[in-house]
Parts: structure tokens; sequence; C-alpha cells
């Protein structure tokens, strides 16, 4: 029986974050360049966006390339921008059938101005669709966004649009995030067999339910997904509160 048939439908994560990992010992494991494995964890990027569609999420945040990844060999880094473009060229159509909207956030001024240009041309096409939003973390590491928030509120306060320091409170920061305009994580997954956060969205996983698998991000398909979804479903998620706070709170 899938996990599929266990999934209830109201009670879905809004937005799930995704750090894939495992490409690299995938395509190790079967003597394969790490090229190979990136290309098969392309498909499971497809796999689980058509998921996420036809369950009607609103959110899907994939970990693609963070600020630590540009010290990788220089060949991998080439290669790994080159997948981008071909991935978006081939998936673009598909995204503008199945209404879904590309979102990018990171410090994507690092990037090749070849990827930029393929990014800027999806963010364009699909900029008016209204279902799923897959955003993309590109060069993107929570310190450096936090930093940048920080340098802008600076900034804020220097011109006068923020009148007073104390004033600052969580909502501030929230606002000048990257995902400003996004919900907070419900579920993030993280493949591969580690269990650490990575420098991934540190701010907005704060009460974000944690997923860990050892399953390899080229093996994460569907079932896959689903089976994280279950488990989620069967958290109860207090937010600081009792279980008895939430019960009394469900029962009103």
């Amino acid at each position: 029986m899938s996990f599929r048939e266990h999934i209830n439908i109201d009670t879905l994560p809004q937005h799930i974050a995704i750090i894939m990992d495992g490409n690299g010992r995938w395509a190790k494991q079967r003597g394969h360049d790490r090229t190979v494995g990136h290309q098969e964890g392309a498909v499971s990027v497809r796999k689980i966006t058509e998921a996420a569609v036809a369950l009607n999420l609103s959110y899907l945040t994939l970990y693609t390339f963070s600020t630590e990844n540009w010290n990788r060999p220089q060949e991998e880094v080439d290669r790994l921008m080159a997948l981008l473009i071909e991935f978006i060229a081939l998936e673009t159509p598909t995204m503008l059938k199945n209404n879904v909207r590309l979102k990018v956030i990171g410090d994507i001024g690092r990037l090749p101005d070849s990827t930029l240009k393929a990014l800027n041309g999806c963010l364009d096409k699909t900029a008016a669709c209204t279902g799923l939003t897959i955003v993309l973390a590109l060069s993107y590491s929570s310190r450096w966004e936090i930093v940048e928030a920080c340098k802008k509120i600076g900034k804020a306060v220097a011109e006068g649009n923020i009148s007073d320091v104390d004033s600052i409170n969580e909502d501030t920061v929230t606002k000048y995030l990257e995902t400003n305009d996004m919900p907070d994580p419900d579920l993030m997954i993280r493949t591969g067999g580690e269990k650490r956060i990575s420098n991934f969205l540190l701010w907005q996983v704060a009460y974000s339910e944690l997923y860990f698998t050892d399953t390899l991000w080229p093996d994460f398909r569907e079932e896959s997904l689903y089976e994280a979804i279950v488990d989620y479903q069967n958290r109860e998620r207090r937010f600081g509160k009792t279980s008895e706070q939430i019960t009394n709170k469900q029962q009103k």
C-alpha cells in the first residue's frame, strides 16, 4: 500500500523545504562520475515537483547550490551551472502547463551570466502562475541572508524609515529576509543520512518539523515524499504550548 493513501489532504504542510543531499555518493556507489549523480538528482527534482503539484502544495523550496558549494572543484561547479541551464530549458514548458511559479533566493549576482539569463527567462515566463511556487536556493546560505537583512535594517534606520531601534522585532527581521513573501516551512526534509541543517533557512525553520532520511537524493522519489508527509502528519505541532492547550484550541 502506498503512503499516498495515508495522507490527510486536510492537514498537508503548506511549505516543504528540502536539503537535496547524496548525488555524489549515489554516483560513486555505482562507479560513475559525480555529474551523473547530479543528472539523476535532477530527475528527482522533476518527480518531487510533480508530486507537489498533484497534492496541491503551495511552496517547495530546494537547496540547490549553497554559498559553500562555490569551494568545490571548478569543473564540478561549471557542470552544475550548465545542468541548471539545461534543467530550466527542459522544465519551463512543464511548469507553465502545471501553473508552477519559479522563485529564486540567494546571492545570485555570483552566478554566471548564462545561468542568470536562463533563470530570469523562467522567472518572467512563470511570474503569473498561481499554483505551486518552487523556490530554488541558489548561491544561498542562511548566515549570508541574515547578515544582508541586518544591513538593510541598518540602512532603513539610518534613512529614517525605521524611526526607533527598539521597535525592531521578529516581524521586522522577517520582512528583510529573502523569503519575506512566503510562509515558513512546515516540514524540512534532508536526504542522504546527514542530520544537520547546513546553513539552510536557519531563521525560517525555527519551528519546522525536521525529517531526516538515509535515502540519497537521486533515489528520493514520490513515495519517499509521501512517507515524509505521513510522518509529519503524525506529529503534534505545539509551538511552545502544551498538548492540552492545542487540544482545547482544536475543540473550540
